[in-house]
């Protein structure tokens, strides 16, 4: 062990990174040279309650303890050291959503996730009266369909924030939240910094009528941008993170960032004409925009990087999901049989046999939707398996199939992008997806017709970027911005693979997504009759 990072851990030479994300709570410890020194993993699972998609809050801080408490053991028995010292702290979590409280930050209403399509109504008025697209899963959304359906908790609300936000006021204190997160919340003004001051003026008047106690500029979080002060980890917060009581108060906390802002990040994509695409339980692209868009697109959310800047973000609901269910049944099959097949040893298998596929999938098409689709129209979904009879059935053609599946209705949505001549210089992939070398990265190039890179980094996606904006917090230079921080301090030097577009891939996902697209009606109609 090197002496050097005992002391660092000893002395709080540090930044830690905890995100809630879909189906883990992950933290990770890195030192002043952006090396991951220890992680923490929990599992968790959201559950459809009374047709919405949720997570129990006190799960949230459960898992977060959870977490927490397995990044210090591998801290103790790596290193012989306690942690108690921690040079800054961040917490992301699932973008957006809706969380509302009381004035005592007690939960009002269920927390509704961005899994959630019901704000069909909601989302189309407000899209109208800003003249900017609101999509489904935004606070905004959520909050004007509980006003529309006439929710008796409306009128108790005293403050709406996200998951991230929610987790940052129990161990601060601080109503704040980093500006990347907020823009999912309500539209963002970047010059001014904060909320669209003449969209809340607009909502304001709308909701006029309702006679409600509070006004949308009160019960809204602080905005932030990256390397701003977010207060500190309280006493009670302290304690709350590490029930054992060895973590320390006062450690100062950076702005709480959603997963696509801490997946920029993680990326190094927070400059304009890079991009990363976020791979997990949900899938999206992001694309820092040089230049405003001609007009707007119901596909296409305008959100922000973590310090302001305008990003262009095609989100999807169904990411890797229904992927993981099938590897679960294969591993069942294995463990039936008693043969070992650690899950990791399952997932390299199939996505590598995958490569052995034909490059359309051989008329093997499969629907990764478990929940709407937005982009492809869908409220509502259904896991499908479709297959021609004269098709080539094969264990190849069907990963390679679950694989572009995961992808397909994000490309669809890119190509608005391309259509507005948008420049892409890189591209780069991270999350679990990308985490069998070559693989997914090789199929990404083919879709979207760009170069796509993969870091040494990248299957640790957001709570890295968490990490890492914790450490610009308190380690950045005076005046030195985020996009230099991570261009010439954490990413000169990390390896990183690049993948072009190879011509037959490129033909053969053009097939396969035409008669993806031609089947869309098919998986329409399952969600009407299959109930």
């Amino acid at each position: 062990m090197s002496e050097k990072i005992f002391e660092a851990i000893a002395s709080g030479h540090t930044a830690l990174g905890i995100e809630l994300g879909s189906t883990r709570i992950k933290s990770v410890l890195i030192d002043k040279n952006h090396n991951i020194l220890a992680n923490g993993v929990y599992e968790w699972e959201n559950s459809f309650e009374n047709g919405l998609w949720t997570y129990r809050l006190e799960d949230a801080v459960s898992g977060l303890q959870a977490s927490y408490a397995d990044l210090a053991a591998e801290v103790k028995e790596k290193y012989g050291v306690v942690l108690r010292k921690i040079g800054a702290v961040g917490i992301s979590g699932m973008m957006h959503g809706y969380l509302a409280l009381d004035s005592e930050n007690r939960q009002l209403a269920p927390f509704l996730t961005w899994r959630n399509t019901n704000t069909t109504r909601a989302a189309a008025e407000l899209t109208e009266l800003f003249n900017f697209n609101v999509p489904l899963r935004w606070s905004i959304s959520q909050l004007y369909e509980a006003i529309l359906e006439g929710q008796s908790h409306v009128e108790k609300v005293n403050y709406i924030t996200t998951l991230a936000g929610y987790i940052h006021l129990l161990l601060s204190g601080q109503r704040v939240l980093g500006i990347g997160e907020a823009s999912g919340m309500f539209p963002i003004d970047s010059y001014a910094g904060n909320f669209d001051s003449e969209m809340l003026d607009k909502f304001t008047a709308l909701i006029a009528d309702r006679g409600y106690g509070w006004n949308i500029r009160d019960i809204l979080p602080k905005v932030l941008k990256a390397g701003e002060s977010a207060g500190c980890l309280t006493k009670e917060g302290a304690l709350l993170l590490d029930p054992s009581g060895n973590l320390e108060a006062g450690i100062p906390m950076a702005p709480p960032e959603g997963d696509a802002g801490t997946g920029m990040t993680a990326t190094n994509a927070v400059r304009v004409r890079t991009g990363n695409v976020s791979a997990g339980t949900s899938i999206f692209a992001m694309i820092v925009l040089e230049k405003r868009l001609s007009r707007i697109y119901k596909d296409i959310d305008i959100v922000t990087t973590p310090t302001g800047w305008p990003v262009a973000m095609v989100h999807c609901n169904n990411g890797t999901s229904e992927l993981d269910a099938w590897v679960e049944l294969f591993g069942q099959l294995f463990r039936g049989l008693k043969i070992d097949a650690p899950k990791d040893q399952l997932y390299t298998f199939l996505f590598n046999e995958s490569l052995k596929g034909d490059a359309d999938c051989g008329h093997v098409q499969i629907f990764n939707y478990l929940s709407g689709e937005p982009v492809t129209g869908l409220t509502d979904g259904r896991p499908l398996l479709i297959r021609r009879a004269d098709g080539a059935f094969t264990l190849a053609n069907f990963m390679r199939s679950q694989i572009y599946s995961v992808i397909a209705a994000m490309t669809i949505g890119m190509r608005i992008l391309a259509d507005e001549k948008v420049k892409i210089e890189r591209l780069t992939g991270h999350g679990g997806l990308f985490k069998t070398p070559g693989v997914a990265q090789k199929y990404m190039a083919a879709a979207v017709g760009v170069p796509i890179t993969v870091t040494e980094t990248a299957g640790e996606g957001g709570p890295y970027g968490m990490a890492l904006l914790a450490a610009y917090l308190i380690w950045h230079a005076p005046g030195e911005s985020l996009e230099d921080y991570l261009e010439k301090r954490v990413f000169s030097s990390t390896t990183s693979s690049v993948i072009n577009p190879d011509k037959s891939d490129v033909d053969g996902y053009r097939k396969y997504l035409e008669e993806y697209e031609k089947l869309l009606p098919v998986e329409i109609l399952a969600t009407e009759k299959f109930k």
